[in-house]
């Protein structure tokens, strides 16, 4: 099935759908800090630099899924809050306009989970009847995720949107957990003892890098992050890969902090040294990209936020292969009525 990819940052959930065996035809990108990246990733794929409000909808090609993660910031319980009242929010307008113009089989919306706030309750009953009555219809699933249930280190909670083209006459069914959780060990611990520090003023120190982006952010902490303890050990998964990398969470090798009173935290004394953050090549690592995935960029924050911003790999094939699975499954039957009633017609004349 061909599908396009609005939002589509480095790449993460057009990779994931591309490992299910969608082909990704055509994607769009903003960011002009992406670009590079998202290009030399996915080769095969057209990417389209415009915002999408600028994009007319006979622009897009034909297809038979819409896959994104409209801008969270919005919606995100740490940022304003200000939901669909924001211009980032109201970008869900035009991927509904881009959705009712293409009439595709499917699509798939990401965002955080702040989006299920009690303050958003309207701002998202709207946007489900938006989408549930886009041109034809779909029937509309949704719910919220933790990536650490689908071959995901990490602790990441994630709502999705999945909508079915109601001729199909199904209701998407989300995937049950795997079970058996992948520990920090299992995901980075190759990755101890070979890792450099960013240059000063964290630009990229990628001539010293023996291994692809294993470079993580210098500087100091600043007092929220010392409010909790951000450390999480092997075998553990990491807390939310984050947009920001002065935000990335500590490295397995130190100690948990030490609790001081109520919203302080400290490092350990005599073992300040072990307390770096996770680098680049670690939280994409822990975003289950692949070792051959190589983000481009000057300065560090910029690899951090193309990975933080990107929905984890795996989550996104264990997405898309139950998506795949069940249209299939109901295309299937749709054929086999139809060739039910035809030969039924025929004995009938």
């Amino acid at each position: 099935m061909k599908i396009v990819s609005f939002f589509a940052g480095a790449g993460g959930l057009d990779l994931g759908f591309q490992k299910a065996g969608f082909d990704v035809i055509w994607a769009n990108e903003y960011d002009k800090e992406i670009w590079e990246t998202y290009e030399k990733n996915h080769p095969h794929t057209f990417l389209d630099k415009r915002s999408i409000v600028d994009i007319p909808a006979n622009e897009v090609p034909e297809c038979d899924g819409i896959i994104g993660g409209p801008p969270c910031q919005s919606w995100s319980e740490a940022g304003s809050m200000r939901g669909i009242n924001d211009k980032r929010g109201q970008l869900f307008y035009d991927f509904i306009r881009i959705l009712e113009a293409k009439q595709p089989k499917f699509f798939l919306a990401e965002n955080v989970s702040g989006m299920l706030l009690n303050r958003h309750g309207e701002a998202l009953k709207n946007i489900q009847e938006l989408f549930k009555n886009a041109g034809v219809g779909y029937e509309l699933s949704f719910q919220m995720l933790n990536a650490s249930d689908f071959d995901v280190p990490q602790d990441r909670k994630r709502v999705f949107f999945v909508g079915i083209r109601k001729d199909l006459t199904f209701n998407f069914q989300f995937p049950n957990p795997i079970g058996k959780k992948i520990a920090l060990q299992q995901a980075i611990f190759d990755l101890k003892d070979s890792v450099v520090p960013a240059k000063e003023g964290n630009k990229t120190n990628k001539e010293n890098c023996t291994i692809a982006n294993h470079e993580y952010m210098i500087g100091g902490f600043s007092s929220m992050f010392m409010s909790r303890n951000r450390v999480r050990s092997w075998d553990e998964q990491s807390f939310t890969i984050q947009a920001g990398g002065r935000h990335a969470p500590i490295h397995p090798q130190a100690p948990k902090m030490k609790f001081i009173e109520q919203n302080v935290r400290a490092f350990v004394n005599g073992k300040e040294d072990l307390y770096r953050r996770l680098s680049v090549r670690e939280c994409a690592r822990i975003q289950t990209f692949p070792d051959d995935f190589i983000f481009h960029y000057t300065h560090i924050a910029a690899g951090y936020k193309m990975i933080g911003n990107a929905v984890p790999v795996n989550l996104a094939k264990h997405m898309a292969l139950s998506i795949k699975s069940q249209i299939e499954n109901a295309e299937k039957k749709i054929r086999t009525r139809k060739k039910t009633n035809l030969e039924l017609e025929n004995s009938l004349s």
